[in-house]
């Protein structure tokens, strides 16, 4: 009997506390934008600039390992190569999920 009051309860809570969220997400979408607070183009425009830094460091080490430079290992090279590999497939799926958001709003019945 006391589960079913706890989980009453907890339904409770969380109605509650949806309740407000949405309340808040309404009162922002009313309130003006935060003043010096970075747009979305922007923040996407950093990550894309944060993704060739990125593709441009390994390329470096990649250079440096093959002509012999010495402080260059080949686990730095490969785990730059990696991390490089890692930041553009995540800017790809971000990329998708922006077209296909874009489709979805495209295909709505106005």
């Amino acid at each position: 009997m006391s589960q079913g009051v706890e989980f009453n309860r907890l339904m409770l809570e969380m109605r509650s506390m949806q309740m407000e969220a949405m309340a808040k997400q309404k009162a922002a979408a009313v309130s003006a934008p935060e003043p010096g607070a970075p747009s979305f183009s922007d923040m996407l425009g950093q990550a894309v600039n944060k993704v060739s830094e990125t593709q441009q460091v390994s390329s470096q080490l990649a250079s440096a390992f093959e002509m012999g430079q010495g402080g260059v290992d080949i686990t730095d090279v490969m785990i730059a190569s990696q991390k490089a590999s890692v930041s553009f497939q995540a800017i790809t799926q971000v990329r998708n999920k922006l077209v296909q958001a874009y489709q979805d709003i495209m295909q709505m019945p106005v």
